[in-house]
């Protein structure tokens, strides 16, 4: 009796420790960060338990070296990932095709030549790129919309409308390129300049070249693709200058100005960045010259790639301007199809990609990852491990996560928490995503809206639109006229007045913390975000400092759907009235109505003061007389703002020290904050940076404690100070059982006058588990894709647990013609977006 007194005894001591494991913030104390030069080394040492986690995927040549005893040894996370893409230098993109270089010399450009950009997508073959260079580990691209992730397979049935396939169709392609370079050379000014001599085109008694930026530092994947590529475009009479440089050097070129014409294309990779239902967002980043991420940036002082029709179809959806589902779907497919026959972007490929960590490493189960994008923040966010059991870090969690860079760097570009081009490397993106919480985030798992530091309720959010007589969506809610916006001219809050309309109204709160530097995140960040990119994109004069052409560029749009705010500083909350809405998930409107979630274009969010002590280093000027900016320049005298780098770290000590001084305030401030709080806030960053040595000062669940850019090394630790989330809540919150679709059994032969069945294979699985169970309850349909647009839906009839069926009727087929038809399969448990799985349907 005593012994199953005492064994209870012990049995309660268990349970009540494991429920007292649960603390404030993550459930390591540690994070480090760490490189490795090649993957080969990078997985040994996960599989060695050398390193917790890869980052990096590890390629299929390498992954399939590993014997069944090593594979035994770590958890594989296998998703959609990488994606290639040609990123193409169309200068001067209009005829006669002629650039005149910095040197002075005129050159012909090939590429300027919209026929010959589009005939590159028959000249490769993403087929035998998937095949040879990834090994079958992949699945040929043809627009931005990654396959396999959530959303995107009515992106994908636009390549199909346009002819294109897996192969390619090299005759067709050379002919192409061959009839297109023939009309060139009958233009006037090209006459007698423009020839073929043998077997390559010459301009002006030189052969005529593209410059072919390739990825030495990607030897397994984009370094073998572009010289593939290459070759194929010489087999069109156009010789290529291989120019095989790494990341660092190709991106630099490739983000400056195409008028150098130093470059002509650029083997792109891209991470997913996160999993994806709507992809409104990307179809602009890939290819509308708005966004900033064309060839030219957006950016005045260089020659920039323009389609204004992809930009007016775009930008307005990406401002959630729409009234159906219907209607966002229409502006972008039609965009998309134009991105796709423009092609300044082509996509090629994406891989299969598996990441790896080490299985003894995480006895509590495997964490949270990205459906779309593998491991990620949220991978380091749910991690746990045991504590280590000696050295300095005796009975501290610590996980070490190391990122795959042939140079053997972490730090690519500046690590700037304003402009677009700053922390925009994936090498940052996970430190960055644990230092920093968003308000708002799209799930690992679902891609549904998460609120995370937002506070909100979507049921009370309420929106009336309308169209006006030029079918133009306008607000029909009334704002109320005590509403406020910024003024940037007179510095200060001033009410809308009478007569201003919006889309949709709602109140957004934050669920507060701490800063990393022990100050109390408060209103006044919300107030003072608001006015910081208001000020920061208008121009009030020409000779106002306070303004930014390029953000001006990324932010006006967005800034413009806000008509006015309604402040409440008791309950730390806004009201706001704006021009945008979202149907299909309303959430996703939220991060207008909280100007501290929406940050537009911001990579990195830091306290107010960091900002405004940046602002005026740009503005007013730094200390040690460096000239600073928020945009990467060519121009060695200018600077862009690095939270990280000693001397600008130390030009922001200067400033805070300045700003501490005078007992500061800005002007956006006043009445919602105290020049005493403001000199608190001014030094515990200078505290901060003294004690840490940089900038960076976050409100996530870790800090960075310390950064060695000589070592490539970056080690952050958990942050516990009135953190809102406990250890165990994400990782339980983000467990769903979501459906997989394993096989999918075609009609062989399928005639018009009969029934087509369709039998589908669908499992279960409990993310972020794998193992799987046949799909006892779900719906599962077929969307066939109908000649002309639209498409016709069939729910299928459960036969069995995990076995369905489809009908599609004769008297639906008989109304078709004898031909190919894509049918594309979905399944689905409960309001996550669905597994997708196109297959064709062969009518005779």
């Amino acid at each position: 009796m005593k012994k199953i007194i005492v064994a209870l005894a012990i049995s309660l001591v268990l349970v009540l420790s494991l429920g007292a494991q649960a603390k404030v913030g993550p459930a390591v104390d540690k994070v480090i960060f760490d490189v490795r030069m090649q993957q080969d080394i990078a997985a040994k040492d996960v599989v060695e338990g050398k390193t917790d986690i890869f980052l990096g995927e590890v390629p299929a040549p390498i992954f399939n070296k590993l014997s069944d005893a090593e594979k035994a040894k770590v958890d594989v996370y296998t998703v959609p990932s990488l994606t290639w893409s040609l990123k193409i230098n169309p200068i001067p993109n209009k005829a006669p095709y002629q650039v005149t270089a910095p040197d002075g010399k005129t050159y012909f450009n090939p590429l300027a030549i919209k026929d010959v950009r589009y005939a590159l997508n028959w000249l490769i073959s993403r087929k035998k790129i998937v095949d040879e260079i990834l090994l079958g580990a992949g699945f040929p691209m043809f627009t931005m919309a990654t396959p396999g992730q959530p959303g995107t397979y009515k992106y994908n049935l636009i390549a199909s409308q346009l002819g294109m396939k897996a192969n390619g169709d090299e005759k067709k392609a050379i002919d192409s390129i061959a009839a297109a370079m023939n009309a060139a050379a009958a233009l006037p000014e090209n006459k007698g300049k423009l020839v073929k001599v043998g077997d390559f085109w010459n301009f002006d008694g030189a052969p005529i070249s593209i410059k072919f930026l390739i990825r030495v530092d990607d030897p397994n994947g984009r370094l073998p693709e572009g010289r593939y590529i290459a070759t194929q475009i010489e087999k069109a009479g156009i010789k290529v200058e291989r120019l095989e440089y790494d990341r660092s050097k190709c991106i630099s070129i490739s983000n400056g100005n195409p008028a150098k014409f130093d470059w002509g294309m650029y083997t792109e990779g891209w991470g997913a960045g996160a999993t994806r239902a709507y992809w409104a967002n990307i179809v602009a980043q890939m290819y509308a010259p708005y966004s900033g991420n064309m060839p030219g940036g957006a950016n005045e002082a260089n020659w920039n790639y323009e389609n204004a029709e992809i930009d007016k179809l775009v930008e307005p959806i990406n401002n959630n301007s729409f009234l159906t589902e219907k209607e966002y779907y229409d502006g972008l497919l039609k965009a998309t199809k134009l991105g796709l026959e423009d092609s300044v972007r082509i996509y090629i490929a994406a891989s299969e990609a598996k990441f790896i960590a080490n299985k003894a490493r995480f006895a509590n189960g495997r964490f949270a990852y990205g459906m779309g994008d593998g491991l990620n923040e949220w991978s380091i966010r749910t991690a746990d491990v045991a504590p280590e059991t000696s050295g300095p870090n005796k009975g501290l969690k610590v996980l070490k996560v190391t990122n795959f860079s042939a140079r053997g760097s972490l730090f690519m570009f500046a690590w700037d928490p304003v402009g677009g081009d700053g922390f925009s490397d994936s090498y940052v993106g996970p430190i960055r995503g644990i230092v920093v919480d968003n308000a708002t985030y799209e799930a690992p798992n679902t891609a549904l809206t998460i609120k995370y530091r937002a506070v909100f309720d979507e049921k009370k959010l309420v929106t009336k639109v309308a169209k006006n007589d030029k079918g133009e969506i306008v607000g029909q809610l009334d704002v109320p006229a005590t509403a406020v916006t910024y003024d940037t001219a007179s510095k200060t809050w001033k009410p809308v007045g009478a007569g201003v309309k919006a889309f949709t109204t709602g109140t957004a709160g934050y669920l507060y913390g701490k800063w990393h530097d022990g100050q109390p995140e408060s209103f006044a960040d919300m107030v003072y975000a608001t006015a910081f990119i208001k000020d920061w994109s208008t121009k009030d004069g020409a000779n106002d400092k306070y303004y930014d052409e390029a953000l001006d560029s990324s932010w006006t749009a967005n800034i413009a759907l806000t008509k006015g705010i309604i402040w409440d500083a008791k309950a730390k909350s806004a009201t706001a009235w704006v021009d945008t809405q979202f149907p299909m998930e309303p959430a996703r409107a939220y991060p207008v109505i909280s100007p501290l979630a929406a940050n537009y274009g911001y990579n990195a969010m830091v306290p107010w003061q960091i900002y405004e002590a940046l602002g005026q280093m740009v503005a007013e000027g730094s200390k040690s007389g460096t000239v600073y900016t928020f945009q990467y320049s060519e121009d060695a005298a200018i600077t862009e703002v690095d939270v990280k780098e000693p001397k600008c770290v130390a030009d922001i000590k200067a400033k805070l020290q300045d700003l501490a001084a005078a007992k500061f305030l800005p002007a956006s401030l006043k009445g919602f904050a105290t020049p005493e709080e403001a000199v608190a806030r001014y030094n515990a960053s200078i505290k901060f940076i003294d004690t840490y040595g940089h900038a960076f000062i976050g409100n996530g669940p870790f800090f960075i404690s310390k950064i060695d850019t000589v070592a490539n090394y970056v080690e952050c630790t958990a942050f516990r100070d009135s953190y809102p989330y406990k250890s165990d809540y994400w990782p339980k919150a983000l467990k769903v059982a979501l459906s997989s679709i394993d096989a999918v059994k075609m009609p062989v032969t399928a005639v018009r006058s009969k029934d087509a069945v369709i039998t589908v294979n669908v499992s279960s699985f409990n993310y972020p588990d794998v193992a799987k169970t046949p799909l006892a309850k779900g719906k599962v349909t077929a969307a066939l894709q109908l000649p002309g647009g639209g498409e016709k839906v069939y729910t299928a009839v459960s036969k069995a647990a995990g076995s369905f069926v489809v009908t599609i009727p004769a008297k639906d087929l008989g109304a078709l013609k004898a031909g190919s038809y894509t049918v594309v399969i979905m399944s689905s448990i409960g309001t996550e977006s669905p597994s997708v799985s196109p297959e064709t349907l062969v009518l005779f």
